[in-house]
């Protein structure tokens, strides 16, 4: 018989264990309240996704900057329903409005490009003397003993003394007095004008009728002496230089124009100009030639300019900086209705006419204006133009986004071009567009994105490469990227291929090789030639650096000085960092090396030198 105590004790536990199990498998109020499912009004929608325009793999569920960038996030509402194409962009207007979306219409215009030269004044060369020793002679005297005296022309420059010009002179008086026209009389008054002598001066010997010992030397242009090379007491040879003068009434200007601006230059351009001398001035020139040969060295052209410089303002030697202004036509041809139907001298263009005859100046004949590269009298119409900021180029392609007409909601359709020369502001399209439609001129980066991240086919990247797959190098591994990329600039300013390749390797090591930056890198590695590492490689790299420099100034050892370049690319130009100054241009090397400016300090406050601008 069991004890009543034990089974008072067995029933005890039965009831504890019964009522720990009912705790444990029984959920409380507060586990229930947290597995309820979120009222379905609550559901998140796809208007509450927000990304950035530069780097679509960041994505939050509301609105603020980019980490990366700090661009201001746009709204990823843009759902495609019914898309008519694969690269088409649905989008609400509020999304539209939110991404500051702007278009302007395809039309017809005459464009007006903007050619920025600079180069330096010189002696017109047709209005140079040079006074040589015809004969053996003596300087008794000099009149203009330093260099920059101003003579006007029959003005005496020296006295001489000369044997040789004393026989000549006694040969001259006694055909004379034999018989006046005589050839032994021309041929004597020959010999004088061949040894400089004025025609007022040989006259003078005649009607004194006795040879002089000593003789002026006298000016044959109005001009200012620019060479001096006689002393007084000097004995001179035949055919020793003794002066040179120029005329500066006229000079010219030689500016270094690009290979890609050659397409708007025009024989009788008129091109304004300034020099420091003269601030807020400015002086005006025309086009007389243009070298046939590219320097190989600087891959410029000269340009000659003619320029008026009658009150003798502008002086040879100063340097200037050019504009040309010019209307393009289509097919690069330079629109200019003021000299339709003109004839005009091609050695000196100022000479224009109404028809055909000769030049004024040295009397060649003149040639029509649609010979010199203008438009031609049947154009029959101007071309086809956008906006720049409307093309999205990627090497050799360009796109833009298009806005398709009568749409429930706003479609953009993406579309690529084929693009002519940019002039200004405008680009000339020369095919994929037509009269009247609209382009996308604000935003289309934000749509083409947009595209990315629904994984459709972009126009900035056919490929449809992930943009999920890059991600950003880590900040503590940008202070020795810094150094790295510091490095490479600084070899491709010296031209050092070898240098310049060992320095991207260590990027590399740094960056990994998974990325955004490491596939730019590898790029890079592969480069055999500086050119190929400069352009795009060095400036997509430098712009990468240089917005993670802004972004984090403090985490790098001092400042850093922002460059930029206005001659890189025609269009925009390009952007580099050093360390120090003075500035070290990696896009030329030592072609150019000091072309550029500083255009800012990132970080600390800096003192030195600045940069030069080209």
């Amino acid at each position: 018989m069991k004890s009543p105590s034990r089974s008072i004790w067995i029933s005890l536990l039965l009831v504890v264990i019964a009522f720990t199990t009912g705790r444990w498998l029984t959920p409380s109020h507060k586990t229930e309240a947290n597995h309820q499912e979120p009222p379905t009004t609550h559901h998140e929608s796809a208007t509450s996704r927000w990304t950035c325009s530069m780097h679509p793999q960041i994505q939050q569920s509301e609105p603020g900057t980019c980490p990366i960038c700090g661009m201001d996030l746009i709204p990823v509402e843009m759902e495609v329903q019914d898309e008519p194409g694969p690269r088409d962009m649905r989008m609400s207007e509020r999304a539209r409005a939110l991404a500051e979306i702007r278009t302007e219409a395809v039309r017809r215009d005459f464009p007006t490009a903007q050619i920025n030269l600079v180069g330096k004044l010189g002696y017109d060369e047709t209005r140079e003397a040079s006074l040589t020793a015809r004969f053996p002679a003596r300087i008794d005297e000099l009149f203009v003993n330093y260099i920059g005296i101003r003579v006007e022309k029959g003005e005496h420059l020296a006295k001489i003394y000369s044997p040789e010009l004393f026989s000549a002179q006694r040969e001259l008086l006694t055909a004379y007095r034999s018989d006046p026209n005589s050839v032994m009389t021309r041929a004597a008054k020959e010999k004088l004008r061949l040894w400089d002598l004025l025609p007022d001066q040989v006259d003078t010997i005649l009607e004194q009728g006795n040879p002089s010992d000593q003789f002026e030397m006298r000016a044959p242009i109005t001009g200012v002496v620019v060479s001096k090379l006689v002393k007084q007491g000097d004995y001179v040879k035949t055919g020793e230089p003794l002066f040179r003068i120029v005329d500066l009434s006229e000079l010219w200007l030689t500016l270094e124009a690009y290979e890609s601006d050659l397409i708007w230059l025009r024989y009788g351009q008129q091109v304004t100009f300034t020099v420091e001398a003269f601030p807020g001035e400015t002086f005006q020139g025309q086009i007389a030639f243009i070298a046939p040969e590219v320097d190989t060295q600087t891959r410029s052209v000269s340009i000659r300019v003619n320029v008026p410089n009658q009150e003798g303002r502008l002086k040879p030697g100063m340097f200037a900086k050019g504009v040309v202004e010019v209307k393009m036509g289509a097919g690069g041809v330079v629109y200019a209705p003021e000299l339709a139907g003109k004839w005009i001298s091609p050695m000196h263009p100022e000479v224009v006419k109404d028809g055909p005859g000769q030049c004024d100046v040295c009397g060649m004949d003149l040639v029509p204006a649609e010979s010199l590269g203008y438009v031609e009298l049947t154009e029959p119409m101007a071309p086809l133009i956008i906006p720049a900021s409307a093309a999205l180029r990627t090497g050799k392609r360009a796109v833009v986004y298009v806005e398709k007409p009568d749409m429930d909601q706003p479609t953009y359709e993406g579309r690529e071009v084929v693009l002519g020369p940019r002039a200004g502001d405008m680009f000339i399209v020369e095919s994929g567009l037509d009269e009247g439609e609209r382009v996308v001129t604000k935003g289309a980066f934000k749509i083409d994105s947009a595209l990315q991240i629904q994984a459709k086919p972009s126009m900035m990247n056919p490929e449809h490469e992930n943009p999920k797959a890059t991600e950003p190098v880590p900040l503590n591994e940008s202070p020795r990227l810094m150094e790295a990329y510091l490095a490479l600039q600084a070899a491709l300013a010296a031209d050092d291929l070898d240098t310049a390749k060992d320095a991207v390797t260590a990027m590399m090591d740094i960056a990994g090789h998974a990325g955004a930056l490491p596939k730019l890198l590898h790029k890079m590695m592969a480069a055999e030639t500086l050119d190929e590492l400069r352009k795009p490689h060095f400036e997509l790299l430098s712009n990468a650096m240089i917005t993670e420099a802004k972004a984090h100034p403090e985490s790098f050892n001092g400042p850093l000085f922002l460059m930029h370049c206005p001659m890189v690319y025609r269009d925009r130009g390009a952007d580099w960092l050093q360390r120090n100054k003075p500035l070290q241009n990696p896009y030329f090397g030592a072609s150019m090396l000091h072309c550029g400016e500083v255009q800012e300090t990132i970080g600390e406050s800096s003192s030195g030198g600045d940069g030069h601008d080209h």
